[in-house]
């Protein structure tokens, strides 16, 4: 289709599970930073949009504009990557890729705000939903460094450490549903 552009195709497709086949093949195409963590976070992600859409039904979020932006804020992340330069500038690197690819430039502030390297005050809603579940979805995880930990305590770290003294829209209603997985996990 003549004047498409990746974003257009990207947005359009509202399956997220055919999402995530159309990254694994930009993945291959590209090199783009694509793996399981990408994956287990975007789950994480969509399970907690379900959590919001049941639970809290007066708040209006394009889901699909955040599983998208969940699925490709990492793709200029390093593998394994030490050089705090590096771990820093990903996410805007990312997202003046994205912009390249034909996204909004609402939607690649929307990607650079998944860490605040780069932009800590005017954040978009949606900024901070893959936040939590970048930053709580990435300390379940084990690391070539340490073992992942229990979610309860990843949410405490999350709190009292990681976002301690910053505002994140979704931060409680995200321990409600850590909270609330728990108990039905028990």
């Amino acid at each position: 289709m003549e004047g498409e552009t990746f974003a257009s195709y990207m947005l359009s497709e509202k399956d997220w599970l055919k999402k995530m086949e159309i990254m694994y093949y930009l993945k291959k195409k590209t090199g783009i930073f694509y793996d399981n963590t990408v994956v287990f976070k975007t789950l994480l992600t969509k399970l907690f949009l379900d959590y919001l859409r049941e639970n809290y039904p007066e708040e209006k979020i394009d889901e699909n504009l955040v599983i998208t932006a969940r699925l490709l804020c990492d793709c200029m992340k390093k593998e394994n990557a030490t050089d705090l330069d590096d771990i820093r500038s990903y996410a805007k690197r990312g997202a003046e890729y994205l912009s390249k690819l034909g996204f909004s430039e609402r939607f690649c502030r929307i990607c650079e705000g998944v860490n605040r390297y780069t932009i800590q005050d005017n954040r978009e809603p949606e900024s901070d939903i893959i936040e939590l579940t970048d930053q709580f979805g990435g300390m379940l995880l084990n690391r070539p460094e340490r073992v992942g930990f229990k979610s309860d305590e990843a949410a405490v770290l999350l709190k009292y450490r990681n976002l301690k003294g910053k505002y994140n829209k979704y931060l409680d209603k995200f321990l409600e549903f850590v909270n609330f997985v728990d108990k039905v996990e028990a």
